[in-house]
């Protein structure tokens, strides 16, 4: 009698074990979950909001990117000079008169673009046609990254001429086959179309490169 009571009793004590074991078993299973998922929310959190893919359509920013070139880009907007963006040109900013003071609206190419700041609000930029460069503030700029001298300014405005605050001047890296800033269709880039700023490429074509290595770059 004694034997089965103790019998009894460890099947009791390995019954309440197993029962033990699996509830812990079940709940590290949601505490997984629950991690994976609150992951995936941050990861897109991320993507949404922080970071997105864009391709390049065209060879506006040529040498430095070429047509299918797929970057990143992040939010929000810094503003820097010679950041590389994107931007949604549904207006572009425009001179009432003649004194250049009086900034009005109008619509844009109604298309997305991806340009380089050149100028910021407060800030003085000149085009010399003559001698191919472009000044901010008084000072000639220096820019290896373009595909040619800046040989035309394409009639938007006059030079120097200084950005209102609240908008960008921007312009292609290749600058005889860039519509942008200096374009009458462009105009200047209000900061809130500004959709980001490029960060990497992380792919190229095929014919662009020689080895695996070639499809990636920083771009800042």
């Amino acid at each position: 009698m004694a034997e089965e009571e103790k019998n009894n009793e460890t099947q009791t004590s390995e019954a309440e074990e197993d029962s033990y074991s699996f509830s812990d078993l079940l709940g590290d299973v949601l505490d997984i979950l629950e991690a994976g998922a609150a992951s995936i929310f941050v990861f897109v959190l991320l993507f949404a909001f922080v970071m997105r893919p864009v391709t390049v359509d065209g060879g506006s920013m040529n040498p430095t990117l070429y047509n299918l070139d797929k970057l990143l880009i992040v939010t929000p907007f810094k503003g820097l000079n010679g950041s590389i963006v994107v931007v949604d040109n549904q207006q572009g900013g425009f001179f009432a008169d003649p004194e250049q003071t009086v900034i009005t609206e109008q619509p844009g190419l109604g298309k997305i673009l991806i340009k380089r700041v050149i100028a910021r609000g407060g800030q003085t930029i000149d085009i010399n046609t003559a001698a191919g460069t472009v000044s901010v503030d008084g000072n000639v700029l220096d820019e290896p990254y373009i595909a040619e001298a800046t040989m035309r300014e394409d009639g938007a405005f006059t030079y120097p001429m200084t950005v209102p605050e609240g908008y960008v001047f921007v312009m292609g890296d290749n600058r005889m086959n860039s519509t942008d800033s200096r374009s009458t269709a462009v105009g200047l880039i209000p900061v809130d179309e500004v959709l980001g700023t490029a960060v990497v490429r992380y792919d190229r074509d095929d014919e662009l490169t020689e080895k695996w290595t070639d499809r990636f770059g920083f771009l800042f």
